[in-house]
């Protein structure tokens, strides 16, 4: 039979200022779940990736990924050796992962409610995400905890675009992995595998537990008490006053 991947391409652990999650805990529900592929894309960091690919067992690839927050909005990368710093343009940032041999997606590109590179039709930010529709290899079509239109607006976007479209959990509960998730051909276990595969992508939705979501506000709580909050932006000494104060407000 021909071999198909099953893949969760945007998970968090509690290396993210969002979520509580440990990397073994998120790798045991992946497994039990089925997936044969988790990318862990925590906030501006890896570490969680990496204990994670750590504690993968056979049957079980973890990619090591990140959930960038550029100047521009979040963006989705994998197969990175190294963390990307937040606070650069988008393009700048789609630069510093190719570097690396790494892949990169585009996460709930029209929810208004998180830090997205569209944030709606209308928005100011949608010259941003046409520029860096040219540049990226997919776009989350499904996004299990994405608000209102925003996974239509998303499909609609990618359709427009050429662009592969992908299903995500965006998890950040063990309990949500592979809530959502996309089946390919082949073993995508390597960029250039990813990348063949995201034509024969097969979408398989879901929604994530709005029990589950009223949790985020407690996690970021007692992460802020830890001391792990959101990784500065890369260039805020850089930029004038009030475009780090925006920034912050973020």
């Amino acid at each position: 039979m021909p071999i198909r991947s099953f893949v969760d391409l945007h998970c968090h652990t509690n290396a993210s200022f969002d979520s509580l999650a440990a990397p073994e805990a998120v790798v045991r529900a992946a497994v039990a779940r089925g997936l044969t592929h988790l990318a862990i894309t925590d906030h501006d960091r890896i570490e969680g990736a990496l204990r994670a690919r750590d504690a993968a067992p056979a049957g079980l690839t973890v990619l090591v990924g990140e959930e960038i927050r550029t100047a521009d909005g979040d963006l989705i990368a994998v197969f990175l050796e190294r963390a990307v710093p937040p606070g650069m343009p988008a393009d700048e940032t789609i630069a510093a992962v190719r570097e690396q041999g790494g892949l990169v997606g585009i996460p709930h590109p029209f929810d208004r409610f998180r830090g997205s590179l569209g944030r709606g039709p209308d928005s100011a930010s949608e010259t941003g995400i046409v520029a860096a529709a040219g540049l990226v290899d997919w776009v989350e079509t499904w996004n299990a905890r994405a608000f209102g239109r925003a996974n239509e607006l998303a499909a609609s976007f990618a359709l427009e675009h050429g662009l592969p479209g992908v299903a995500v959990s965006d998890s950040h509960a063990p309990l949500e992995v592979a809530v959502a998730y996309t089946g390919f051909p082949g073993d995508p276990s390597d960029a250039d595998e990813l990348l063949a595969a995201l034509p024969g992508a097969e979408l398989v939705t879901g929604r994530a537990s709005y029990v589950v979501r009223l949790l985020g506000p407690f996690a970021k709580a007692v992460q802020r008490a830890r001391g792990n909050g959101r990784v500065p932006w890369a260039r805020d000494e850089e930029v004038a006053p009030e475009r780090a104060a925006g920034r912050s407000g973020r």
